[in-house]
């Protein structure tokens, strides 16, 4: 007789705080008609992986805006856990600990930032696949191939500089080498991350000790974080080269 395995719960945690200085209100401003967080709901929603899809706020009018596209939102999230230097941990810890005092409690949770619209159901319902197959990690995050390799960048002391990265073999520098030559190097981006909620709890860390790399293809991990990356997210639309999800 097949032993049937039970699927860890999940719950998709989207932050949408009110006060982006870079891009105003970037997380409810309108692309292609609709909030920019809204695609993010969309995709959450469609993929069919959660138990639940959450938009941690600070704003009430965000949060009617969350609720119009089908997310929750019970409860706001509080001001000091919404500025510009408040690290990840503090609110999605203060979000999981209100749920486990209204008795909800999520195995993992994913973190889907509003500011990767190109990010399709079929995006998540890849990277949980891929987390459920190894069970030994404590999270998996977005990763991608990077433009500006590390290799090349410099910490600049007064009128000296030096090497970001002092591990080149000094008969050929990265600094001067090609970037076809260089060791492969990854920058996360912030289309998803998953972890298991336990990591939260025991380690104060979105991420825990042990991560796995999920790679994005193409547009998934996109991320809008200045006016230009607006503009070129409209134009990529415009010419057909990108798609949204389906709203």
């Amino acid at each position: 007789m097949d032993r049937v395995v039970e699927i860890p719960s999940i719950i998709a945690l989207i932050p949408a705080r009110a006060g982006s200085k870079r891009v105003k209100d970037k997380n409810i401003r309108p692309l292609a008609g609709h909030p920019l967080m809204a695609y993010t709901i969309a995709a959450a929603l469609a993929s069919g992986v959660f138990d639940a899809v959450l938009v941690s706020t600070d704003s009430p009018a965000y949060a009617d805006i969350a609720r119009h596209y089908g997310a929750e939102v019970p409860f706001l999230r509080p001001a000091e856990f919404a500025g510009d230097l408040s690290p990840d941990i503090e609110w999605v810890e203060y979000t999981l600990k209100r749920l486990v005092d209204q008795g909800r409690t999520y195995d993992c949770f994913s973190i889907l930032r509003p500011t990767s619209p190109f990010r399709q159901p079929e995006t998540i319902q890849r990277a949980w696949q891929q987390f459920l197959d190894d069970p030994c990690v404590d999270s998996l995050r977005a990763v991608e191939k990077v433009r500006q390799h590390p290799g090349k960048m410099w910490v600049v002391r007064g009128n000296r500089m030096t090497p970001l990265l002092p591990l080149s073999p000094p008969e050929q520098p990265w600094h001067s080498s090609q970037y076809p030559s260089l060791p492969e190097v990854y920058v996360q981006n912030a289309s998803l991350e998953i972890a298991w909620t336990r990591v939260v709890f025991e380690t104060r860390t979105i991420a825990g000790h042990t991560l796995m790399p999920f790679f994005t293809r193409g547009l998934e991990g996109f991320d809008i974080n200045r006016e230009e990356d607006w503009w070129y997210a409209e134009y990529l639309l415009q010419q057909g080269l990108a798609k949204l999800p389906s709203i």
